[in-house]
């Protein structure tokens, strides 16, 4: 209850501040136009892949479905930190980002990149049977294993990621307004800003 009642007053009073990359104008429409030229592509890029996928018959295999749904991943993965940081740039001169706010991008960005790097093992496997045992890979590679498996790297995902950001947004903060060096919630710019020991914390991380 104690801790609870912690994290619930300092949600209500802490924010965090986003480092800018730059005060002046020009610069500011540069970046905006760049970073918004290459977020269109990778939307568009990403959808094209996934809308060939599903179009034509001769990709459904589960090399192209686990493709589908790694752009699916990106697309995801991409939007829970660009819009935010494109709003940043023409935003404030100090953006800021309440704690919950912050907890969710963090809990969002761990969990889409953890997936995406599951499923970027999975593929990896993939091919390993494909390669190793050919004659067997449709009898092995079923769509019941390949959901199976794709669930699964979202399972774990999730419940790392939901564990990660559980510790760290459970450790105090000193301050009203704490500077992040960064453009996003990362987890090591945020623990940093932590005012307790945090070696705890640093070992899970790495783990």
């Amino acid at each position: 209850m104690l801790v609870g009642k912690l994290v619930f007053n300092q949600s209500d009073r802490t924010e965090f501040v986003f480092r800018v990359f730059t005060t002046a104008t020009e610069f500011q429409v540069l970046l905006f136009l760049l970073f918004l030229l290459l977020y269109l592509m990778i939307l568009c890029g990403n959808t094209a892949i996934i809308w060939v996928v599903c179009t034509c018959s001769t990709l459904r295999t589960p090399m192209y479905f686990f493709l589908s749904n790694l752009s699916f991943l990106e697309i995801c993965y991409t939007t829970v930190v660009v819009p935010l940081m494109l709003s940043n740039i023409f935003g404030a001169q100090r953006p800021t980002i309440s704690l919950p706010g912050c907890g969710a991008q963090m809990f969002f960005f761990v969990t889409l990149g953890s997936t995406d790097c599951f499923l970027l093992a999975i593929m990896a496997y993939d091919r390993c049977v494909a390669i190793c045992h050919p004659l067997h890979y449709t009898l092995i590679m079923t769509r019941k294993l390949c959901a199976q498996m794709l669930v699964r790297a979202l399972g774990l995902a999730l419940f790392l990621a939901l564990q990660l950001t559980a510790l760290i947004f459970t450790l105090p903060f000193c301050g009203h307004r704490q500077e992040i060096n960064h453009f996003l919630c990362d987890v090591p710019p945020v623990l940093r800003l932590a005012c307790a020991d945090i070696h705890v914390h640093q070992a899970v991380l790495y783990v």
